[in-house]
């Protein structure tokens, strides 16, 4: 049903992915965040990513994590930590087994995410690490997206700084799109029949692996 690896010529010709719902900006207590976590609670599955702003300088540094994204089907909560703060009830979401948490590379935004307070991490899924179930190899979120739902998804805010006073229109589509899209691509596995790779498959240098190769 999917590709082991998707070219990247193919994503350009797909219809940009974007999240739909409504976009809620988090950066103090008060009702909002009280709102946040009435409805991230009450969600079996979540979309999760995080941003960092980035170091361009050799030798300096690396920033805390700037913001954690929490993402339902309809609505997408964008946390500012440095201004917020990793709160208790934001912790006790995220060590909630019952709540599964997905995204990509997970296990570096949760050592991110304990720098500014310690949990323990429960229910999180790792798509880069059971894409092989259903054939695919591809590690990247873009790859992964364009792979699974067939639709691209824009990086260009990636690299933007996410500790500015306030984040731009394109900086919370970017964030809130990074969270929901991982938790569409697990709804979409979840339905699909499991084709996992073979081990020479799962090996990119075998020759073998045609790149554009279609699973049956």
């Amino acid at each position: 049903m999917f590709q082991i690896s998707i070219a990247p010529e193919e994503i350009e010709k797909m219809p940009l992915g974007s999240f739909q719902g409504e976009i809620h900006v988090i950066s103090r207590p008060g009702r909002e965040l009280n709102r946040a976590i009435s409805y991230l609670k009450n969600q079996r599955v979540l979309g999760f990513d995080t941003e960092t702003k980035p170091v361009f300088s050799p030798g300096q540094p690396h920033n805390k994590v700037a913001l954690l994204q929490l993402s339902g089907p309809d609505k997408a909560y964008l946390f500012r930590l440095f201004s917020l703060g990793l709160r208790h009830r934001l912790c006790k979401i995220l060590s909630d087994g019952n709540i599964r948490k997905v995204g990509a590379a997970v296990h570096d935004d949760v050592r991110g995410l304990q720098k500014h307070a310690a949990f323990e991490p429960h229910g999180f899924v790792d798509l880069q690490k059971i894409g092989w179930e259903w054939g695919i190899r591809d590690k990247s979120v873009k790859k992964m997206a364009a792979n699974i739902l067939g639709v691209r998804i824009s990086k260009t805010q990636q690299l933007s700084n996410w500790e500015a006073p306030e984040l731009s229109e394109s900086q919370q589509l970017y964030a809130a799109t990074d969270a929901w899209v991982c938790l569409k691509m697990y709804e979409r596995l979840q339905q699909s029949p499991k084709n996992p790779l073979t081990p020479e498959q799962l090996n990119p240098n075998n020759p073998q692996n045609g790149q554009n190769h279609t699973q049956a």
